[in-house]
């Protein structure tokens, strides 16, 4: 079976998957960490859970890339919807029964690892189910509708939490998890089964030595952009997880319900710039050039610094929260479109038989400065006092700095991928 165009029957209901499922992810994000803040008011606790949720989703990305190589990609997504459906469906009935704490950290753990087993199987059915002209702007329909699902989970979940309280949230999202997993069932990617040798131990450890090897040896900028990558996730992703909700609940001075909607809200604006950034990468699909990549961090780096500005020098709460949003708004427009370049040229520079490892360990490296970054923010909020502008100040600098001095690393990408192209043409 051959590769289809991106308006085919079996990509569009990956993309509708995807709409509900993150969707249903997005307001648990959202509900479940804010709870806890408001049951504990500790900023630290609050780092420390979503920091130790992070780190089974880092060490599933590898595993889901090796099971993404060799179990149909649609079974994948169906098994872990339901799985999470049923994950949730606990949570409700063991909520009010035992410590709020260690439910909270099993429950989140679980809910990212999940993540972490089931991204790389959508990221890997991107190249298998469109041709590789249309991968980039497949990959910026992905992002684009899950940060649609992401702006919409935030405010409605908001406005459910703030409302109703944590149950009605649950209730949505097992909806969600188990309407997503019903529909994944008819969804047809091309699928081959591959050949194992020894058991499944030694066939993972050799398809993770195969990945990194590719990363090391056959594609060497794989790993230096994946480095530079994971700086942007330690410097400035993990500041705005955990500056924004602490900075808005604990700092601004609001009543707690305004509070835990103004959240919501701000959750809503900064994926909408997620939403702008996948819609600029699509339009700008064919003229987009790695070049752009090292000015793009910049600009990300000149919003954190307008943030920091915000907070050192405004008075009024809404005027500093208005900044907050906007900054946090414009840092996603420009980071996804980021993002969207480095999976597209991960993609294009990789065999499609090491794809789904690639891609995962590849995640695995970006993602993995995350929950260290929110582990020394959650501290740095807990004892910085009214000083909250200094972290903006230092991760901007820091960034900018990066992205000045390994620019060269991305100026020979494109001819990289233009060269596999012309081999693959010429093998066909």
């Amino acid at each position: 079976m051959g590769k289809n165009t991106i308006l085919s029957k079996d990509f569009i209901l990956v993309v509708i998957g995807q709409i509900i499922s993150i969707f249903g992810n997005q307001i648990l994000r959202y509900a479940l960490p804010l709870y806890l803040l408001n049951q504990t008011g500790s900023a630290v606790l609050f780092g420390i859970i979503l920091a130790v949720s992070f780190i089974p989703m880092i060490l599933l990305f590898p595993i889901g890339g090796i099971i993404a190589d060799r179990v149909n990609k649609r079974n994948i997504m169906v098994v872990l919807d339901f799985g999470t459906a049923i994950l949730i469906f606990l949570f409700y009935l063991l909520a009010g029964r035992i410590d709020i704490v260690p439910l909270m950290a099993i429950t989140m753990i679980l809910l990212y690892g999940i993540q972490g087993a089931y991204q790389p199987a959508v990221k890997a059915s991107v190249p298998v189910l469109v041709e590789s002209g249309h991968i980039m702007k497949a990959n910026s329909v992905v992002d684009m509708v899950n940060s649609m699902s992401s702006m919409a989970g935030p405010v409605i979940g908001g406005l459910l939490f703030s409302i109703l309280g944590l149950t009605p949230v649950l209730y949505v999202s097992i909806g969600c998890f188990f309407a997503a997993a019903v529909m994944e069932i008819f969804i047809c990617i091309p699928f081959e089964k591959r050949k194992t040798t020894g058991n499944i131990f030694v066939t993972g450890l050799g398809d993770l030595k195969e990945s990194f090897s590719f990363m090391f040896g056959g594609r060497p900028v794989i790993w230096k952009i994946s480095l530079i990558f994971a700086s942007s996730n330690l410097l400035l992703t993990s500041l705005i997880t955990i500056a924004l909700p602490v900075i808005i609940t604990r700092h601004l001075g609001f009543a707690p319900d305004t509070a835990n909607r103004l959240y919501g809200y701000a959750q809503g604006v900064i994926a909408a710039g997620a939403i702008l950034g996948g819609l600029l990468a699509g339009v700008l699909s064919n003229r987009l050039r790695s070049k752009t990549s090292p000015v793009l961090l910049i600009g990300c780096s000149l919003s954190i610094l307008l943030e920091g500005i915000a907070l050192q020098t405004l008075s009024a709460p809404m005027g500093i929260y208005i900044i907050l949003i906007v900054g946090g708004g414009l840092l996603l427009t420009l980071h996804t479109l980021f993002q969207i370049q480095m999976m597209t040229y991960l993609q294009l520079l990789t065999p499609n038989d090491l794809i789904g490892k690639v891609i995962s360990c590849f995640m695995c490296v970006v993602m993995c400065t995350i929950p260290l970054g929110q582990l020394v923010y959650g501290f740095v909020f807990e004892h910085i006092g009214s000083d909250t502008y200094l972290p903006f100040y230092i991760a901007a600098l820091i960034m900018t700095g990066i992205s000045v001095f390994t620019r060269r690393i991305f100026y020979g990408i494109d001819h990289e991928t233009e060269k596999t192209r012309k081999q693959v043409t010429n093998g066909a």
